[in-house]
C-alpha cells in the first residue's frame, strides 16, 4: 500500500505541474503550492503508512508534534525545489539541483518522523543511512530530469515511477539497517498518539491525495481525443512545398475570429460578432451573447488584446463591449453604461477615463442619433 500511495503521490505532483508556462503568475503558485503538499504529503503518507506495519515487542507511540513537523519539512522543501523549477530559469543545473532536493526532503521527512517514536529509539547503521541517501537523491534526480527535461506524457509516468521508488527504497533501505532499542524515560515534545489515532490521520491524508489523483486523471483523458486530432501520424516524410504557403491575415475580422469557451464540460467556439460583452471572472472572463453566457478561459487582458481589431472596445478594467451590438450609451455626471440590443443582457458600466472614447467611437457608427 505503501508503495501505492508514493506512486499517486508523484503522479498527481507532477501533473499539477503542467503547461504552467501557458498560465498566470497567480495560477502558477496555486498549481506549485498544491504539487507541494502532493509531493510531500505523499512522501510523509507513504512513511507512514509503512510505519503501521511496523511490529515491535514492545508498546510504542508517536510524538504529535514531531510527526506533523516531519510532513510540514517535507512539503516545504518539495516547495522550494518546484519554486527553483517553475520560477528560476530551467537550465541541467537547475533541474538536477531540484531533484538533490526532493531527495534531500525524503531523507529529512524520513529521519525526523523516526526521531517521533516514544518509549523506543531507532539506531540507524553507517551503511544504511549512506545507500538510502544515494538511492534518494540518484533516483530523485532521475525523476526530475526525466519529467522536466521534456513536459510529455510519457516522461510524466516515467518520472512518477522513478520518484515512487525513490520515496519507497528510502524508507525499507533505511529501515533494513535500523535496530531498536527501549527508551523508558520518553524525551516528550508534544502529546503521544497511538498507532489506531496515526491510522486515522494517514487514512484522511491518503483519501485527499487519491481525490486529487482522480482530479487531474480526467485532464489526461480529456487531452487525449484533442492529441490524436491534432498530432495526425505521418508514414511517410512529407515532399518539400513547391510553392510559398499563404500565411493566415494578422488581424481577424469580427466574422472569422472564433472565441473559445466552454459549456456543460465541452469546449465551443463563439464568433466575436455574435458576442456583446465580455465581463471579467477572476483570472478569466464570462462571455454574453443574446441567448447565453458562456465561460471563457481568456484573462481580460488577453481577451483585450485580441479583440481590440475586432470592434471591441474595453469601456471598464472588467468589461469589453461589442461596439456593434450597443444599442443606447447614457452619461450620468462621471459616469456611464451601455445597453444593447437584446433586452435581456444587463448594462455594461463605462469609466470615468473612457466616456469621452466610448461615446466618439459610437457616434461614429452608421444610423447613430445623438438625444440631448
Amino acid at each position: 500500500m505503501s508503495v501505492v500511495v508514493a506512486l499517486v503521490a508523484g503522479f498527481t505532483g507532477l501533473s499539477l505541474t503542467r503547461s504552467l508556462a501557458r498560465k498566470t503568475a497567480g495560477q502558477k503558485k496555486v498549481a506549485v503550492a498544491l504539487a507541494s503538499v502532493a509531493l510531500g504529503g505523499g512522501i510523509w503518507s507513504m512513511h507512514f503508512v509503512a510505519m503501521l506495519g511496523l511490529q515491535l515487542p514492545v508498546l510504542f507511540y508517536y510524538d504529535a508534534a514531531i510527526t506533523l513537523l516531519s510532513a510540514l519539512t517535507g512539503i516545504l522543501i518539495v516547495g522550494g525545489a518546484l519554486i527553483v523549477l517553475h520560477f528560476m530559469e530551467r537550465t541541467p543545473t537547475t533541474i538536477l539541483s531540484a531533484g538533490a532536493m526532493i531527495g534531500g526532503g525524503i531523507l529529512v521527512m524520513h529521519y525526523i518522523g523516526m526521531a517521533g517514536l516514544e518509549l523506543c529509539r531507532a539506531v540507524y547503521s553507517l551503511p544504511g543511512v549512506v545507500l538510502s541517501s544515494v538511492v534518494a537523491i540518484a533516483l530523485c534526480m532521475l525523476a526530475v530530469w526525466i519529467a522536466y527535461n521534456r513536459r510529455t506524457n510519457r516522461n510524466i509516468f516515467l518520472g512518477t515511477v522513478c520518484f515512487g521508488v525513490a520515496v519507497v527504497s528510502v524508507h525499507f533501505l533505511a529501515m533494513a539497517g535500523t535496530q531498536f532499542v527501549t527508551q523508558p524515560q520518553a524525551d516528550v515534545f508534544g502529546p503521544a498518539i497511538s498507532n489506531e489515532f496515526l491510522a486515522i490521520g494517514v487514512i484522511l491524508t491518503s483519501f485527499v491525495i487519491f481525490g486529487a489523483f482522480l482530479w487531474v486523471s480526467t485532464t489526461y483523458l480529456d487531452a487525449a481525443p484533442t492529441q490524436a486530432r491534432t498530432t495526425p501520424e505521418i508514414t511517410q516524410p512529407p515532399s518539400p512545398p513547391q510553392e510559398p504557403i499563404p500565411q493566415p491575415a494578422p488581424n481577424p475580422t469580427p466574422s472569422s475570429l472564433q472565441i473559445p469557451c466552454e459549456r456543460e464540460g465541452g469546449k465551443v467556439f463563439v464568433a466575436a460578432s455574435d458576442v456583446s460583452f465580455i465581463r471579467a471572472d477572476g483570472h478569466y472572463t464570462q462571455l454574453y451573447t443574446d441567448r447565453d453566457r458562456l465561460f471563457c478561459v481568456w484573462p481580460m487582458t488577453e481577451a483585450a488584446k485580441r479583440l481590440s481589431d475586432a470592434g471591441f472596445l474595453q469601456t471598464h478594467r472588467s468589461y469589453l463591449i461589442n461596439l456593434a451590438k450597443v444599442a443606447r450609451f447614457e452619461r450620468s455626471k462621471d459616469k456611464g453604461r451601455c445597453t444593447f440590443h437584446c433586452d435581456t443582457l444587463p448594462p455594461a458600466p463605462v469609466s470615468r477615463s473612457k466616456i469621452k472614447l466610448t461615446q466618439d467611437l459610437l457616434a461614429a457608427t452608421a444610423n447613430a442619433l445623438r438625444a440631448d
